[in-house]
This record gives structure tokens, sequence and C-alpha cells, in this order.
């Protein structure tokens, strides 16, 4: 067993360090050794785990496969030993977390950041995206979406209320007037970020619903920069409530139509099945429910 676990450390310095000699030199042993584990593992489960080319080495689909499996095993023994070592309840290991861009930005990365700092043992991987990822397959702890995700096999957690909302730059409204029906919408411009057009459904808060159609003078790909021209007097966006809050309080920007919106966005965690939700990821979850506490839609 203690050789077997050489070689699946072996292969997995390999493909980090990117040569057999700079594995060698990690190890502290020689090239003739780290080739002989890779060669052994290799004929043990039978394929081909890591391409090999004059100039490079990159893992196969099965190499890459177990690569991640192994990981997760060392990182369990890591986690393991080092309780036993510190006779103590901390929490160790990476967590790895996926989130839109500048909802990520702004609320998931400061959440993370104390966390880090509170539990020295936790290494912490954040991702900003705002495509769809697979978390099983991507070795991803948990997931943040915005909007109540379509049936999934994942577990779900809300971790704050959230509407999307019509806004505009104080600028702007001064300029070319404050709508105050959705049929008022189609003298004014509007930003485009996204899937989002200048055609909305708006709902009030007597259920009630109702078409407004603008006029898309501006669009991006990336909502941060759509909201600098928001900011900067450019036309009206559609924004979730949790990422202008502190502007709407501070006055920066305005809600456009107040008495209306375009439907309830909660936030919510998806994570991957499990018996037992791991430490690191409950306490994660605990903390961005109360850093979006005093958000209300």
């Amino acid at each position: 067993m203690l050789d077997d676990l050489n070689e699946l450390k072996t292969f997995c310095y390999i493909l980090s360090v990117g040569s057999l000699s700079a594995a060698a030199r990690e190890l502290d042993t020689s090239v003739a050794v780290v080739s002989k584990r890779l060669k052994s593992l290799e004929q043990r489960v039978g394929v081909e785990l890591i391409h090999r080319t004059t100039r490079a080495l990159s893992a196969t689909e099965e190499g890459e496969r177990l690569r991640n499996d192994v990981e997760r095993a060392l990182e369990a023994l890591a986690i393991g030993e080092a309780r036993l070592v510190s006779g103590r309840d901390e929490v160790f290991g990476t967590l790895t977390v996926v989130a839109p861009v500048s909802f990520g930005r702004r609320h998931v990365s400061p959440v993370l950041l104390q966390l880090s700092e509170d539990h020295p043992q936790l290494k912490v991987s954040l991702g900003l995206d705002d495509s769809l990822v697979d978390l099983v397959a991507d070795g991803v702890d948990i997931a943040i979406r915005i909007g109540q995700p379509a049936d999934s096999t994942l577990r779900l957690r809300k971790l704050a209320d959230n509407r999307r909302i019509l806004v505009a730059s104080t600028a702007y409204l001064d300029r070319y007037g404050r709508p105050t029906t959705p049929d008022a919408l189609k003298a004014h411009a509007f930003i485009r970020h996204g899937s989002f057009t200048a055609n909305v459904r708006l709902i009030n808060d007597d259920g009630r619903a109702a078409s407004g159609i603008g006029q898309t003078r501006l669009s991006v790909n990336n909502a941060d920069a759509a909201y600098d021209w928001a900011r900067a007097g450019q036309g009206i966006l559609i924004k979730s409530q949790v990422d202008v809050a502190a502007d709407l309080a501070a006055g920066t920007i305005e809600r456009v139509l107040p008495e209306w919106h375009l439907g309830e966005a909660p936030i919510m965690a998806l994570y991957p099945m499990g018996k037992q939700l791991p430490r690191k990821t409950r306490l994660f979850l605990d903390a961005m429910v109360a850093a979006l506490a005093d958000i209300r839609p």
C-alpha cells in the first residue's frame, strides 16, 4: 500500500511541476525512481496516464480523472493527520467556490478572505465566472447562483432574498426624466448586459404584470462595465438589488419605477449531495447568510 501511495504522489508531482526531473528534485529522489514509479502505476491501472513529448508532459483524459481523485484523497489524508497532531477540530483542506463575476467580487470574496484569516489551515479557491460549471467534474465545493436554478441533483440553500430591478444614475434621470409607468420606458435608453434586453416584463407589489420596451443604446458582456456605464449616466440598467444596495443607500443611483420589479431572483448556493456537509462548507454558507442579512428586496 505504501508503494502504491508513493506512485500516486509521484504521478501528481510530475503533472504539477511539468517534468520528471523537476518532480525528482521536489521529492528528493532520482529521475530513475520517478520514472519507475510512473511506469509501475501505468502498468497497474492498464492505461497511459501522461502524454510524453520531447518538450512537455500532459495528462491524458484518464490521467486527469485520476489526478483529481488522488488529490482529493491526499488532501483527506493530510486533514486527518493534521487533526491528530493538533488535537483540535480546526478547519482544514481547500474550499473551492465559483460565483458570478460582479456578485462574487463584491460579496463572496470578502467572506472568503475573512474565513481564511479566521482559519489559517483552510485554503481558498474562488472562481469568478458568469457561466455554469459542473461541480462534480470540476471539483467545486459550492456554486453561487442568482435566481432559482432549474431542477438539479445538487443540494440547494437560499442565502438571501433578492429581486432584479431597473436602475439609472441621478444625472441621467435629471436629464431625461423619471418614468412613472412601464409604457414611459419607450422614451428611454437601455444598457444591455448578457441575455437582458430592453423589452422587460415588470411586476408590481400587487402582482400585476406589465411590459416595458426601451431602446438598447449600449451593450456589453461584462456586468461591471455595464454598471459603470449606468453610473456614468448612459441609460437604464437591469441589476440585482444585492449588487446595487450600497449605491442606492448612498444616493449614487436611483431605482427606476420603484413600485415595479422584474421578479424574484434569490441568491442560491448549490453543492453536491452527500451524507454529511463538510464543516468548511457549512462555515462558508453560514458566513454568507450573515453577510447578506442586511440586504432586503
